[in-house]
């Protein structure tokens, strides 16, 4: 399983009645592909996993393993406490899911052999490949990425912590490790293109886009502006778009999610709001959203 381009991380739509709304989430998944996503994501953190059921996340895997159709890549998440992380790595398994982005354990703070342990007995319960997230409870060493990238089924490492230093020692040592040549680092910081050009430095090409989601037109135009090293456009977006947005999904926790869902909404697909314990934007907030869509829109041309 190998990706390029842009990976998309859907929200999950919900009804008026706040169930999973299948329909939406088939059509936002099929404009993301048909606009040139390298990957589906589906149920992670933009797609509100801390707030789905075991059930919604088998069958929102379901309707993108069945909207995507084999085009592309469909991975979804497991996480949390092991033995509900195994039962979520079975779920997506018999959903189809084409790999697993494992999250971290719950709120404990664990040892870096207690990490090992858990990937071991996540990994345990699928024959998925499983690509790790780096975050909150979860920090690894060196040593301790290179452990878990030679584990069976480990294909890949998500970072979202943001030290560059340490991420840098860490595609070191993993690079180190015989057997890991097809290994791939993903960048997964909240508006991700923000670090890109400092990930790419370090090898790390690959990054989950956010924007994608609502504004395929903006992200796929910053995507190739790096690529091709048109400084002047990357630097133009950073400052013009990307910027702002990040100051504006500062000001409110966890607008990371909520100002994602509610660009989908703005762009023109109703997909909800988002559950509790997030908070959906306010109206200036809103507004203030609307504006930087339209302005990023101006500065790709789109």
């Amino acid at each position: 399983m190998k990706f390029h381009g842009v990976l998309f991380f859907p929200v999950t739509p919900f009804a008026a009645d706040g169930s999973l709304d299948e329909e939406r989430l088939a059509q936002h998944i099929e404009s993301g592909v048909a606009a040139g996503a390298g990957g589906v994501f589906v149920a992670c953190g933009t797609g509100e996993f801390h707030a789905l059921s075991a059930e919604e996340i088998e069958r929102a895997t379901q309707v993108a393993v069945q909207t995507t159709a084999g085009r592309v890549p469909v991975l979804a998440a497991a996480g949390g406490p092991t033995p509900v992380a195994r039962d979520q790595a079975a779920r997506v398994g018999r959903a189809g899911a084409d790999g697993i982005l494992l999250l971290p354990p719950y709120l404990v703070s664990a040892p870096q052999q207690g990490l090992v342990r858990y990937v071991e007995e996540v990994t345990a319960a699928t024959d998925l490949p499983v690509v790790f997230y780096q975050r909150g409870t979860a920090r690894l060493t060196a040593d301790t990425a290179a452990e878990i990238a030679a584990l069976p089924g480990v294909v890949g490492l998500k970072d979202g912590v943001g030290d560059i230093e340490r991420m840098h020692r860490i595609v070191r040592a993993v690079r180190a490790v015989p057997g890991t040549e097809d290994f791939q680092f993903f960048n997964g910081l909240p508006t991700a293109e923000m670090t890109a050009p400092a990930y790419q430095g370090i090898g790390v090409a690959l990054y989950s886009s956010a924007v994608f989601a609502f504004a395929p037109e903006i992200a796929l135009a910053f995507h190739r502006a790096l690529a091709q090293d048109d400084q002047a456009l990357v630097s133009r977006l950073l400052d013009e778009f990307y910027g702002p947005l990040v100051a504006l999904r500062d000001e409110v926790p966890g607008y990371a999610v909520s100002l994602v869902k509610a660009g989908v909404t703005l762009r023109g697909l109703d997909v909800g709001g988002v559950r509790a314990p997030l908070l959906d934007p306010t109206p200036e907030h809103l507004a203030r959203l609307s504006e930087l869509i339209d302005r990023g829109l101006e500065v790709v041309g789109a």
